[in-house]
């Protein structure tokens, strides 16, 4: 009776700090920056062939002799890391050969981006739902999951510019839908506590300094509520040479105006589950 090959060991994928690996038994061992950046790469075509030629340009300005040969020695060696158990001659099922490249076999959520974009979307819907009792904890366990930098080593990276800002766009998001739930669940002192951090490092999110202004008015701060949007408009004319949105001219008229829409009745701050 032929003996069947044993099942790969399932791989986690972490992206949202330094690139790692790791399965059931622990960390996957990566060999030096530019093995790295090959991982790196393959993740970031999320399912999609990347050609040797590609790979080649992407790891250096001006490719050397032997850096074909190179990047098939680095495949070959994360394949190793990746599926140790890999009877010999038995063809890799993550690390895939496919012309004109190779191609990383890993479902979305074996990866933290993926899972923590996933998370990021159902929030929304909760959010929009009148739940932000859920909304808040699963928004808690995604920015859980960020330990620096998204790809970290790849900060200098060409090709992984766009992946990093997208990654980046979506943690803002989820800072604010963060401060969106607290305000939901009646705890504006919390959400106006977080918010100035988020601002400090992206000072044009005119969404989040609507936050902070309705948090500070929620909390009893209407002059602090006024600052902050003067800061806001002094910030984006600073920087842009031009007045915010209409959105945030509103909401300073009706905090002067105390207008009884800016504070829920009780039982529409109630958390719902």
């Amino acid at each position: 009776m032929s003996r069947q090959p044993a099942a790969p060991l399932a791989v986690s994928f972490g992206v949202l700090g330094p690139v790692t690996a790791a399965t059931e038994r622990g960390p996957v061992p990566l060999r030096g920056h530019r093995q790295r950046l090959v991982l790196a790469r393959l993740l970031i075509a999320h399912g999609r062939v990347v050609p040797v030629e590609r790979l080649v340009d992407d790891l250096w300005p001006i490719a050397p002799d032997g850096a074909v040969g190179a990047i098939r020695t680095f495949v070959a060696d994360l394949r190793r890391a990746l599926e140790p158990d890999r009877p010999p001659r038995q063809p890799p099922q993550i690390l895939v050969t496919e012309a004109p490249g190779y191609v990383l076999r890993a479902d979305p959520d074996a990866v933290d981006a993926g899972r923590f974009e996933a998370a990021v979307g159902e929030t929304g819907r909760l959010l929009a739902a009148g739940r932000p009792a859920p909304a808040l904890a699963a928004l808690d366990a995604a920015l859980g999951l960020w330990r620096g930098p998204a790809y970290a080593d790849c900060a200098n990276e060409a090709w992984a510019v766009a992946e990093i800002n997208r990654l980046d766009e979506l943690r803002m998001l989820a800072v604010e839908r963060r401060a969106e739930a607290l305000l939901a669940l009646g705890r504006p002192d919390e959400a106006a506590a977080d918010l100035p951090a988020h601002l400090a490092s992206n000072p044009l999110r005119e969404d989040a300094w609507r936050l902070l202004a309705v948090a500070r008015y929620r909390a009893g701060r209407q002059g602090d509520a006024l600052a902050a949007l003067r800061e806001a408009r002094d910030v984006v004319v600073a920087e842009l040479g031009v007045d915010p949105g209409p959105e945030l001219r509103r909401l300073e008229a009706d905090i002067l105006a105390q207008a009884p829409h800016l504070t829920p009745p009780l039982a529409a701050a109630a958390p719902r589950r």
